[in-house]
């Protein structure tokens, strides 16, 4: 097996990467690798604290798949054992902790997915509670004992739960040290992770250190906002696309996207090289590409990459079959509404006259009675916000329909 020139390969890897510590380091590594014909050990952490990956996940995923082609080896761990704790992360209170059998059935499908778009035959899928379930209680003091309170308070998600009297459990504490223990055990040259995850990261740098271990380099990914364009994808705030979505479904939510959004999810999530994604941005700000045709492209990537290229053009079709040709009623209400965050479908509902009541509102979202943008809503509290220059159309019922325009 060959490499490709160490500088070439540092150039491709810090693609769309926010940070590299450090590159000099990394090169060196790079270096190494390629004289001794040796691959690099990537190591990448994903908790299976919710039973899908969605495509906020496949940030991290597609810069693991650019190490795989380059000849390295990819280590796909799943938290089994983090996942038990809980991570802190952007937390402004203590997160409830999963139990072992929720842990385990959410694992069963992470092993699953993930190979949509790793390679299997260059992944090494390992499972922290694997070497965590061993630890005594004296190799937990030991693991302690290498990292101080001050230091811990330097995350700003913990500093500032401390400044403003917000309780922080002891076992939070233990989070970054077990993550960072497992770059000591799986021997990583190099933790991928968000950039929400950069504490975390160093701290394995620094275990790393303290177990006699070169330290790892890490590369820190930005994080992908969800559908609404605000927060972090999460399926917990239903602004996601899931790996697993149905053809239809993904096809639908990426059609949703506001146009500046869309190129952020090319940018992150595309197979486009930087020349092309630079011709997309040109061509969208001179015109010559419709927004709308760009947003099927990356649909329809999207549902190939994960469904294969006939179920891409057969979303297609039943998406222009449904808003093109003849599923929607020729003269639908439009409503310009003013740019606005969390604001409750029932009650907006009413304001489009699409329901008598925001009891009745939600009435309909349980039966499953409600759709935007041909995605059906079930949950009955759902909070949406309102972008500006954003569009979409909400079904309640058989015959109502009202169009929402955002103003720009």
């Amino acid at each position: 097996m060959g490499f490709q020139d160490p500088k070439d390969q540092l150039r491709l890897i810090g693609r769309g990467a926010v940070d590299v510590v450090s590159e000099a380091e990394l090169l060196k590594k790079l270096e190494a690798s390629a004289k001794k014909n040796k691959p690099l050990r990537i190591k990448a952490g994903f908790d299976p604290s919710r039973p899908d990956l969605h495509l906020g996940h496949t940030v991290l995923m597609n810069k693991m798949k650019q190490f795989q082609d380059l000849g390295h080896q990819v280590i796909f761990l799943i938290g089994d054992f983090t996942a038990l704790i809980g991570d802190p992360t952007g937390k402004n209170e203590t997160r409830p902790a999963l139990s072992r059998e929720e842990v385990k059935e959410y694992a069963k499908t992470y092993a699953r997915q993930v190979f949509k778009i790793l390679d299997p035959e260059k992944t090494e899928i390992a499972y922290n509670s694997h070497w965590m379930d061993k630890f005594t209680s004296y190799d937990f003091i030991k693991l302690s004992a290498q990292y101080t309170v001050a230091r811990m308070l330097e995350r700003d998600d913990f500093s500032k739960r401390f400044k403003e009297q917000i309780p922080i459990s002891i076992h939070e504490f233990l989070y970054p040290l077990v993550q960072g223990y497992d770059s000591v055990a799986l021997q990583s040259d190099l933790e991928l992770g968000g950039t929400d995850q950069r504490f975390n990261l160093l701290v394995g740098r620094s275990l790393q250190k303290s177990y006699e271990q070169a330290p790892q380099c890490i590369l820190t990914m930005p994080i992908l906002e969800g559908l609404d364009g605000v927060q972090k994808m999460s399926k917990s705030l239903n602004n996601y696309i899931a790996v697993e979505d149905s053809p239809r479904d993904m096809f639908g939510k990426t059609m949703r996207l506001s146009d500046e959004l869309m190129v952020r999810y090319y940018e992150l999530l595309s197979d486009l090289s930087a020349s092309e994604f630079e011709a997309l941005k040109k061509n969208l700000a001179s015109g010559s590409l419709h927004p709308r045709q760009a947003k099927v492209d990356l649909a329809k990537f999207f549902v190939a990459r994960f469904h294969g290229k006939n179920a891409a053009e057969t979303a297609e079709a039943e998406f222009n079959e449904i808003f093109v040709n003849k599923g929607l009623p020729q003269h639908i209400p439009e409503h310009e509404i003013t740019p606005a965050e969390n604001v409750s479908l029932a009650q907006l509902m009413v304001q489009l006259g699409l329901s008598s009541s925001a009891s009745e509102s939600r009435r309909l979202m349980q039966g499953q009675a409600v759709e935007i943008d041909s995605q059906k809503v079930s949950d009955a509290q759902l909070k949406i916000t309102l972008k500006s220059g954003e569009s979409f159309v909400i079904k309640a019922g058989k015959k109502r329909f009202a169009k929402v325009i955002v103003k720009g």
